[in-house]
């Protein structure tokens, strides 16, 4: 069984998926939540059968400990009772050039706009960094409506790279798709101690 990832930060951790996380996880993946109206919305969330799928291999990843290395996704967890809030994720832009995007989802809007998000992805970018040291660059993708997640980008560092014009259709109207990055030494420069000794510095 694979040891497990935890995470500290002030308010949140992160960490491996729990058996008890499941339930908690199907509610919010269901339509109508406000997330969704912000994360990928132009992209097709899973229905029913695919989400039963997921929930599935979940179960089975959670029941053996046969995660990733690094792993995928981790949970974001309030640290005062260790519930499920979210999760942060990363994909290859190209696993050709080592580049790849990070992501992020907070499921209640209660939790937005009080710095969960930053330390979240903070934390996940030192995890990304140090578990993949041929990366020399993180990259952020978003859409010119989640103001939030541009914020977000912005706070932790990441510059804006990239606006393509007009790439993205929400509600039967277009937007911007949104790039933003930053590099290896950047993110160096910025947490020269990491992002959790940055958070340390700040109680």
């Amino acid at each position: 069984m694979e040891k497990t990832v935890t995470l500290e930060g002030n308010q949140i951790r992160l960490r491996d998926w729990r058996k008890a996380d499941l339930s908690l996880f199907a509610q919010w993946m269901e339509p109508g939540h406000r997330w969704q109206e912000f994360d990928g919305p132009y992209y097709p969330h899973p229905d029913a059968e695919e989400m039963e799928d997921i929930l599935d291999r979940l179960g089975e990843r959670i029941k053996t400990g046969s995660w990733e290395t690094p792993r995928l996704r981790l949970v974001i967890a309030d640290r005062q009772n260790n519930q499920l809030l979210g999760i942060v994720t990363w994909y290859w832009q190209s696993i050709e050039t080592n580049w790849l995007s990070v992501g992020i989802s907070i499921y209640d809007p209660v939790f937005w706009n009080r710095g969960l998000g930053a330390e979240a992805l903070g934390l996940w970018g030192d995890y990304l960094l140090a578990s993949l040291p041929d990366v020399v660059r993180l990259d952020l993708r978003t859409w010119s409506g989640n103001h939030g997640m541009m914020r977000l980008a912005e706070k932790l560092g990441y510059r804006l790279e990239a606006r393509f014009r007009q790439a993205r259709i929400v509600n039967g109207r277009y937007y911007d798709g949104i790039g933003y990055g930053i590099l290896r030494e950047e993110w160096q420069a910025r947490y020269p101690r990491g992002f959790a000794a940055f958070l340390r510095d700040r109680k």
